[in-house]
């Protein structure tokens, strides 16, 4: 079973290089929340990496409105400002706050986690 992973960040560089730290995985990758939903929608991925920061939809509203469409839906925040934006994510839903910069480790590990314990419950 390939695990999807849906990646949600304005940055091309981030979604590159977390392209290549989940290599095992399927990316789907979008550049803001609206995409983010539009795809969460139609691909429901297994987890969903958040960046926090973006134009258009930021990613405390995306986390709330995809998780209206599934409120089972895994979603992770990634931010460079934990300390400032890290409780609002939590607040909107994420399961936790991942701090930019990350190591391949630490992703893997987190999506393990949360995949596994999901696999397992289906």
């Amino acid at each position: 079973m390939s695990i999807k992973v849906l990646v949600v960040d304005d940055d091309e560089s981030i979604r590159e290089i977390i392209k290549v730290m989940l290599k095992d995985y399927e990316i789907i990758e979008a550049t803001n929340g609206y995409e983010a939903i539009r795809i969460y929608e139609s691909m429901r991925p297994d987890l969903v990496l958040m960046d926090v920061s973006m134009p258009q939809m930021d990613g405390v509203e995306a986390t709330k409105e995809i998780l209206k469409i599934d409120p089972k839906a895994i979603i992770i925040g990634l931010t460079a400002f934990a300390r400032s934006r890290g409780k609002e994510m939590l607040e909107a839903g994420v399961k936790e706050v991942i701090e930019k910069p990350f190591t391949r480790r630490m992703l893997k590990g987190i999506i393990e986690k949360y995949v596994a314990s999901a696999v397992a419950g289906s």
